[in-house]
């Protein structure tokens, strides 16, 4: 149930929002060209994706992507209210305050494959003094004029572009610009020898880590984790024999983080440790 509800507009388009929430409420996002940013400035959500929950607890935020649908906040279990900060991000406004180019967090990554359109960012200092500096334009609305508003706007771009989720939010910020989305192959082959393990690759698919198991076994009759050892050995074994570079470069140009990991696994395949293969088939030849 919606207590209280603010906006501010920027260019005709909502940009700020405070929203305060008595449990239970529930709110579903509507498919929109625009990515949100949501602080939660008092009280807890839950986000909910294909199936899985993320909890958003005081002073975290959800940075997300809505050209997908099937989004959706709620809080069941709490007795307080909860009051959140919403920054909403327009591709036509962004193009518009950045005319010469596009700040880096806003252009596509390089190299980088990946569907990913929620990420969960951290409690930050900087980015709580930023909201409390947006709460007082909503008890000064008089104050409020287009220059402040981009300077605001421009502001919450370089906070994020400095925390630990900048990565993951610039994927989710290009899509606005670049909405060209992989597939399920695709993503796999990209990151097949990268050191991910399956979670992180069922964010990048943009799938719960169940459904991301399904639709794999369905596409590679075989488990995640059994295919992407084998496949990951496989090429081990072929950069033993084709080049001269250490057990320990390979293993992790494989995508093994671990290098007692990766002998054990080997010699499980192989019957073998990885120097003896080596050794023994260039010796043959």
């Amino acid at each position: 149930m919606v207590i209280d509800y603010k906006k501010i507009d920027l260019f005709g388009k909502s940009f700020i929002q405070k929203v305060v929430l008595k449990p239970p409420f529930e709110f579903a996002f509507p498919v929109a060209e625009q990515a949100c940013f949501l602080y939660m400035y008092q009280g807890e959500m839950q986000y909910e994706f294909d199936g899985e929950q993320v909890n958003i607890p005081t002073n975290y935020s959800l940075f997300l992507n809505c050209i997908h649908s099937g989004k959706q906040i709620h809080n069941t279990h709490s007795n307080s209210n909860g009051e959140i900060v919403i920054v909403t991000f327009h591709p036509d406004i962004l193009k518009k305050i950045y005319e010469r180019e596009l700040p880096l967090l806003l252009q596509k990554p390089q190299h980088t494959v990946s569907n990913l359109s929620s990420e969960k960012v951290n409690n930050d200092f900087l980015i709580q003094k930023y909201i409390e500096g947006l709460l007082f334009y909503f008890e000064n609305p008089s104050l409020v004029n287009d220059d402040i508003l981009i300077l605001k706007l421009k502001e919450i771009i370089l906070l994020l572009s400095q925390t630990q989720n900048a990565a993951a939010i610039q994927v989710i910020l290009s899509q606005l610009f670049s909405p060209a989305t992989y597939t399920f192959k695709q993503i796999i082959e990209a990151h097949l020898f990268s050191p991910v393990g399956i979670e992180e690759l069922a964010r990048k698919a943009n799938l719960s880590v169940s459904s991301f198991k399904r639709e794999f076994t369905k596409l590679y009759n075989d488990s995640p984790a059994n295919y992407i050892k084998n496949k990951r050995l496989e090429r081990a074994s072929e950069l033993l024999l084709a080049s001269d570079n250490r057990i320990t470069d390979i293993a992790y140009a494989c995508g093994f983080n671990d290098l007692a990991n990766f002998t054990k696994s080997f010699h499980d395949k192989y019957k073998v440790t990885p120097t003896n293969y080596r050794s023994t088939l260039n010796n043959r030849q």
